[in-house]
C-alpha cells in the first residue's frame, strides 16, 4: 500500500529521505561528545574541617553528628564517611542514577541545617560545604617554573590564590582539589625563650590579634554634616599588617625601664605556607597541581575544553617562565575512542557495500541498499537528539550494528525485484510493485521483531540500564527507519536504478564488463552450493530424529559453556593513563616518601620511556588519604599510535611497574589503569568494603581486616589487594592530673592552647599579601617540636604570674589509633581495593571475597560500592532481560502469523544462533559482561530474522495448497541468497569491531566478537534447522489445530 503510493511519486519519496538526512545533520552538530552516558550515580559530598583534632575527634563529633541527619531521602543507593586526623570530614551520599542532582544537593542541604547546631563551633565558623561532582578526578592541571624562579610553595600559591576560584566558576566544575595549600604568614616560637621571659604562646597570639587589624574609625565631615562643610574624608588608623618584618616588630610586652620585648625576641616569621605535608614533582621539576571533579551530570569532554581555554585565557598574565601542564586528563582517550569508532563506521559501511556487490553482481543494484545507509544513519542522529542523548561509545556501536541490520532490509526489497525480473521478464516498476506486495508484511515482522529484542532492554533500572538505553533506542529507531526506507525509498530506487533482465537471465549479466566473468563465476559457485543445501534440507527432514540429537547437544553445550563464563560489568580499557599508589609504614616521614617517590618516577621515565609521557609526583597524600607516609603518581602515556605493541599497553606496564615496585622494601606500592567508567571509581578492579556490623570496635575490624588481606594473598583469583584507607599508627597521649593543674593554680584552658599551637599550630587572623586575605600561624619552630622530651620546654603561667612547667601536672605514654576512620551506611567501615588475577574475571573476585568474609568473626560483614555495587546490579539483571525478551519476540511473533505454534518453530532457532557468540567469546577469554548481553541480543535478533524469512515464505506456500515439505524446501531455496547476503553483511559489519586493536578495542572486541561468532552460527545452523522445525511443528500441531478450527466453524455455521 505505502510503497504503491510512493512508486507513484518518486519526488515526495526524495523529500522524505532529504529532510530525514538534513535533521540528522543538525543533530551531529548540536550533540554532545562523551564516552558514556551519565552511567555513574550522582553523588553529593560535605565536607567539614576541624582544625588540630584526631580522626576519632572528627568522627564523634562532626562525621556522626551529620551522618546520623541524614536519612529520608528518595533513591539514595549508599552513603559513606571518612574522618581523618588532619581534621578533615567528608561524607559521601550515592543517588539512584537520574536522580536530578540539583534536587538531591538542595535535600541533603537542608537535612545538614538540622545538624549545624550541634557541631563545635569551630567547625561552624570554618563552615560546611555541600559540592555535588562526581568520585574521581575528570584531570589535573599542573604548573611548572621552566627557569626554576618560583619552588613548589610558590607554585602552589599561585594555584590557590590565582587560578582556583577562577577555575571553579567554569561551567562544568563540581569541585577543585588543591594539592598543598597557599601562602600563610608562619610566627615560629622558641619555647626556651618564651620561659625566660615569662611569657606564653597565647601572649603572642593575643597582641598578634590587638595588632593586626583593620579598624573602622569613621571619617571627618560625615553626615550629617555642619552647614558650609568643605571637607569629607576617610580616617585610616591602622591596617593589617603585610610582611614579615612587620609582623616581627609588634610589640609583646612594654618593661617598666621602658624596653620593649618584641615577637623576634622569643621567636622568628617568615612567609611560609598553611601546610608543608604535600609536595609535587613533574618529571623530577618542582610543581604546583591541583584536581578537578566534574558536576554531577557534566560532560566531560566541555568541562575539559572550557578549563582549557580558560587556562590558555589567563597564561598571557603568568610569571615569565610558568608553564601548565596536564599530567592527568580522562578525556583525550573520549575522542580518540569516539574517532576510532567512527573509523569502524565507515569500515563497515564499505565492507557492507562490497559483500552486497559481490552477490548481486551488479552496481547499480548495489547502490539502492548503500543509499539506504545514510538516510537511516542520519535519521537515527535525529532521533538522538530528540531523546536528549549523546554521542557516545554506545550509541556508536549501535549504528555499527545497526549498519549490518539496516541493510538487510534493503536487500530483501532489491533481491526479491531481481528474481521476479529474472523469472518473468517484466520491467522494474512492475517487478516491484509485485515483490512489495510479497514481502512487505515480512519487512514490517522483522522490523517489529528486531524492535522487540532490543525494547525490554529500555526500561531497565540503575545504571545498566541507562547503558542499555542508550543503545536500545539507537538500534529500534534504526530498524524502524530502515523499514520505512525499505517501505518508501527502496521501490523508488529499484524502480528507476535497475535495468530490466530478460526472462531466465541472471542480473550478473548486466555487471561491468570487466567483472562480468567474475560475477557469473560467483553466481555458478553459489547455484552449486545452494544445491548442495537443498539436498542438505531434504536430509534433515527425512532424518529427523538424528538432527533433533544433534539440536539437543548444541542446546545442552550452549548452556554449559554460557554458564561457565566468567562475569564483569564493563571491560577495561587503555585510556592513557595510570595512576600509582604508595603506601609507607605508619609514621614514616615525608622525606622517606619522597625517596621512594624518586625510585617511582625514575623507573617510568627511564625503563619505561618508550611508552610514558610525563610522571607527575605527589608526597603527603594519595587516594587513601592525606599523611607523611602516602604518596601517589599520575602517569601519562604516550599515543596510542606511538603503542602499538602489546608490551606497551597500559595493563603491561602496569603489570611489570607492580612487579619492581613489589621489591621495594620500605613502601607498598601499586600501579592501577583507571576504571572503565572514570566516575565510577579511582582504580580497575573491585570496590568492596569491610563493615563492622556487630558493634565489635575499631582493633576487632582491624584484626578482620589484615586477616582478609592474608587470605587474599593466598587466593589465585585476586590481585593487587590492597587497603584504600591508613594504617593505625603509634599515637603519644599525654595525660593531665587536673587536681595538680589545679592546686598549681593552672587554668584548663591555657594547658589545651599551649599544647596545641606548639605542636599543631594556632591560627591566630589574616593579612594581606598579593592583595588577598592569607591566615597568619603561631607554632613552635621545627627544633622544638620533633620528640616527646620536648614538651618538658613548654610552660604555662598559673594565676600567680609564675611559671608552671608542662611536667608538672602532665605525663605522656605511647599508644596507637587510626588518622583516618571510614564509616559506610552508618557502620564503621575499611574500603579494600583490589583486582582479579590474569585470566580471571571481576565477578570470580567478587564471589572469593564475599567467601573470605563468611570465615571472619561473627559481626562482620561487607558490602559493594561504586562499579561492583554495579556489576552487581547488572549481573542481577541479565537473565530477566533475556527472559522478557524472548516472550515479546514470541508475542509480535504470534501476532505476525496469526497463530500460537508457528512462533515456536523460530524461537528453538534462538540457541543456534546463541552458541555461536558463547563460543566466539570464550575462546578469546572475554567474559559475560554489559557488552557481551547487548551482543548476545543483536544475535537473538539476528536469529529470529533468518528463521523468519524462511517460515514466511512456506507458510504462504502452505496456504495457496502447496504441500508441506515441498513449500518449505522451496521457501529455504529461493531465502538461502538473502540470508547468507544479509548474514555476511552483517558479518562483515562487525568484522572491525572484532579485530580492532586501537584506544577503546577492550569495549569494541568485547561487543564484535560476541556478535560475529553468534552471526556464524545464526547463519550455518539456522538455514538448516529452521526448515525442520516448521515441518515438525506444522505436522504436530498444525493439522490437529486446522481440524479443531473446522469443527467450530461446521458446529457454528449461521452466527453471523
Amino acid at each position: 500500500m505505502l510503497s504503491r503510493f510512493f512508486l507513484d511519486r518518486p519526488v515526495f519519496a526524495w523529500v522524505i529521505a532529504i529532510i530525514t538526512m538534513a535533521a540528522g545533520l543538525l543533530a551531529i552538530y548540536n550533540l554532545p561528545i562523551s564516552q558514556y552516558p551519565p552511567i555513574a550515580p550522582p553523588s553529593i559530598s560535605i565536607s567539614a574541617f576541624y582544625p588540630g583534632a584526631s580522626a576519632e575527634t572528627v568522627e564523634n563529633s562532626v562525621t556522626q553528628i551529620i551522618e546520623q541527619k541524614m536519612t529520608g531521602f528518595d533513591k539514595m543507593l549508599y552513603l559513606s564517611a571518612t574522618s581523618d586526623s588532619a581534621g578533615s570530614s567528608r561524607i559521601e551520599l550515592t543517588f539512584a542514577p537520574g536522580t536530578d542532582p540539583d534536587l538531591a544537593w538542595a535535600q541533603v542541604q537542608n537535612k545538614l541545617q538540622l545538624a549545624m547546631a550541634n557541631l563545635p563551633e569551630v567547625v561552624q565558623s570554618q563552615g560546611v560545604k555541600v559540592s555535588k561532582s562526581t568520585r574521581n578526578y575528570l584531570m589535573v592541571v599542573g604548573l611548572v617554573s621552566e627557569d626554576g624562579s618560583m619552588d613548589g610553595n610558590d607554585l602552589r600559591d599561585f594555584l590557590q590564590s590565582k587560578l582556583e576560584k577562577v577555575l571553579s566558576r567554569v561551567p562544568g566544575v563540581g569541585e577543585v582539589e588543591i594539592f598543598g595549600s597557599q601562602y600563610a604568614m608562619r610566627v615560629w616560637l622558641n619555647p626556651d625563650k618564651l620561659t625566660d621571659y615569662r611569657m606564653t604562646v597565647q601572649d603572642v597570639i593575643t597582641a598578634l590579634r590587638s595588632y593586626n587589624v583593620e579598624v573602622s574609625a569613621g571619617q571627618f565631615g560625615g553626615a550629617p554634616a555642619v552647614k558650609g562643610q568643605r571637607l569629607n574624608a576617610s580616617i585610616i588608623v591602622q591596617s593589617m599588617l603585610k610582611t614579615p618584618e612587620e609582623f616581627a616588630a609588634v610589640p609583646l610586652r612594654t618593661n617598666p625601664d621602658g624596653s620593649v620585648v618584641r615577637v623576634r625576641d622569643v621567636g622568628r616569621t617568615e612567609l611560609g605556607t598553611e601546610a608543608y605535608d604535600i609536595e609535587g614533582f613533574y618529571n623530577g621539576k618542582h610543581s604546583g597541581g591541583l584536581a578537578i571533579r566534574a558536576a554531577a551530570g557534566a560532560n566531560a569532554l566541555d568541562t575539559a575544553d572550557a578549563v582549557r581555554a580558560k587556562m590558555e585565557e589567563l597564561k598571557p598574565f603568568f610569571p615569565a617562565g610558568l608553564r601548565v601542564i596536564y599530567p592527568y586528563d580522562t578525556t583525550p582517550f573520549i575522542k580518540v575512542a569516539i574517532n576510532e569508532v567512527v573509523k569502524t563506521l565507515f569500515e563497515a559501511i564499505l565492507l557492507v557495500f562490497l559483500v552486497m556487490w559481490l552477490f548481486l553482481g551488479n552496481i547499480r543494484a548495489t547502490l539502492i541498499p548503500t543509499i539506504a545507509v545514510p538516510v537511516v544513519i542520519l535519521g537515527t542522529f535525529a532521533v538522538l537528539g530528540i531523546f536528549g542523548f549523546s554521542i557516545n561509545m554506545l550509541t556508536m556501536f549501535a549504528m555499527v550494528l545497526a549498519i549490518g541490520l539496516l541493510v538487510d532490509d534493503a536487500i530483501v526489497v532489491v533481491e526479491n525485484v531481481e528474481r521476479i525480473m529474472s523469472e518473468e521478464g517484466i520491467s522494474p516498476k512492475e517487478a516491484t510493485r509485485k515483490s512489495m506486495d510479497q514481502i512487505t508484511s515480512a519487512l514490517i515482522g522483522i522490523g517489529l521483531v528486531l524492535s522487540a529484542v532490543f525494547g525490554p532492554m529500555a526500561f531497565f533500572g540503575g545504571s545498566t540500564g541507562v547503558i542499555y538505553r542508550q543503545f536500545s533506542i539507537t538500534i529500534i529507531a534504526a530498524m524502524l527507519l530502515s523499514v520505512l526506507v525499505a517501505l518508501i525509498l527502496t521501490p523508488v530506487l529499484c524502480a528507476f536504478l535497475l535495468k530490466p533482465v530478460a526472462a531466465g537471465h541472471e542480473p550478473a549479466e548486466n555487471a561491468i564488463f570487466f567483472l562480468r566473468p567474475f560475477f557469473l563465476w560467483f553466481d555458478r559457485t553459489f547455484f552449486r552450493t545452494r544445491d548442495l543445501y537443498m539436498r542438505l534440507v531434504h536430509h534433515s527432514i527425512a532424518h529427523k530424529l538424528r538432527y533433533l540429537f544433534v539440536f539437543v547437544v548444541i542446546v545442552a553445550a550452549m548452556g554449559f559453556l554460557f554458564l561457565r563464563m566468567p562475569t564483569a560489568y564493563l571491560p577495561d580499557e587503555d585510556q592513557g593513563i595510570l595512576t600509582v599508589q604508595v603506601m609507607l609504614p605508619a609514621n614514616a616521614t615525608l622525606e622517606q616518601t619522597k625517596r621512594v617517590m624518586n625510585d617511582i618516577r625514575d623507573h617510568f621515565l627511564e625503563d619505561e620511556k618508550e611508552a610514558v609521557e610525563s610522571v607527575f609526583v605527589l608526597s603527603g597524600m594519595s587516594f587513601a588519604g592525606r599523611g607523611q607516609n602516602q604518596g601517589m603518581a599520575f602517569v601519562n602515556l604516550n599515543d596510542w599510535e606511538l603503542r602499538d605493541r602489546p608490551d606497551l599497553k597500559v595493563t603491561a606496564i602496569a603489570g611489570r611497574a607492580t612487579e619492581k615496585f613489589s621489591r621495594i622494601r620500605s613502601a607498598m606500592v601499586f600501579a592501577f589503569a583507571p576504571p572503565a567508567v572514570i566516575e565510577l571509581g579511582t582504580a580497575k578492579g573491585f570496590d568492596f568494603q569491610l563493615l563492622d556490623r556487630g558493634g565489635l570496635g575499631h582493633a576487632e575490624l582491624m584484626a578482620a581486616r589484615n586477616q582478609l588481606l592474608g587470605m587474599a594473598a593466598q587466593s589465585p583469583v585476586l590481585t593487587k589487594v590492597r587497603p584504600n584507607g591508613l594504617e593505625d599508627v603509634p599515637e603519644y597521649r599525654i595525660d593531665v592530673d587536673w587536681e595538680k593543674a589545679g592546686a598549681l593554680g593552672v587554668p584548663i584552658t591555657s594547658i589545651h592552647n599551649t599544647i596545641s599551637a606548639a605542636f599543631g599550630s594556632a591560627y591566630v587572623n589574616d593579612f594581606i599579601q598579593g592583595g588577598r586575605v592569607k591566615r597568619v600561624y603561631v607554632q613552635a619552630d621545627a627544633p622544638y617540636r620533633m620528640l616527646p622530651n620536648d614538651l618538658e620546654r613548654l610552660y604555662v603561667r598559673n594565676n600567680a604570674g609564675m611559671m608552671s612547667p608542662f611536667s608538672s601536672f602532665a605525663s605522656g605514654y605511647w599508644t596507637s589509633g587510626s588518622p583516618k576512620l571510614e564509616r559506610f551506611n552508618g557502620f564503621p567501615s575499611i574500603n579494600v581495593l583490589g583486582e582479579s588475577a590474569p585470566g580471571r574475571s571481576s565477578g570470580e573476585a567478587m564471589k572469593e571475597m564475599e567467601g573470605f568474609v563468611r570465615k571472619l568473626k561473627q559481626g562482620i560483614g561487607y558490602d559493594w560500592t561504586g562499579l561492583s555495587y554495579q556489576e552487581k546490579m547488572s549481573s542481577s539483571q541479565a537473565p530477566l532481560l533475556y527472559a522478557f525478551s524472548i516472550f515479546v519476540i514470541f508475542l509480535c511473533l504470534a501476532a505476525l502469523y496469526e497463530s500460537w505454534v508457528i512462533p515456536f518453530s523460530i524461537l528453538l532457532a534462538l540457541p543456534l544462533g546463541v552458541i555461536g557468540g558463547v563460543i566466539a567469546s570464550s575462546m578469546r577469554g572475554l567474559p559475560n559482561d554489559v557488552y557481551f548481553q547487548i551482543g548476545l541480543l543483536t544475535t537473538l535478533g539476528l536469529t529470529t530474522k533468518n528463521a523468519i524469512l524462511i517460515v514466511q515464505f512456506a507458510k504462504k506456500e502452505v496456504e495457496k495448497g502447496m504441500g508441506l515439505i515441498e513449500a518449505t524446501v522451496q521457501g529455504a531455496k529461493l531465502r538461502f541468497r538473502p540470508i547468507l547476503m544479509t548474514s555476511l553483511a552483517f558479518g562483515f559489519g562487525v568484522l572491525p569491531l572484532a579485530v580492532t586493536t586501537g584506544a577503546g578495542a577492550g569495549a569494541q572486541n568485547a561487543i564484535g566478537t560476541g556478535v560475529l561468532g553468534g552471526m556464524v552460527t545464526a547463519t550455518v545452523l539456522v538455514v538448516i534447522f529452521s526448515p525442520l522445525f516448521y515441518v515438525l511443528i506444522e505436522k504436530v500441531f498444525g493439522k490437529h489445530y486446522e481440524r479443531k478450527a473446522e469443527k467450530t466453524k461446521d458446529e457454528n455455521p449461521s452466527e453471523d
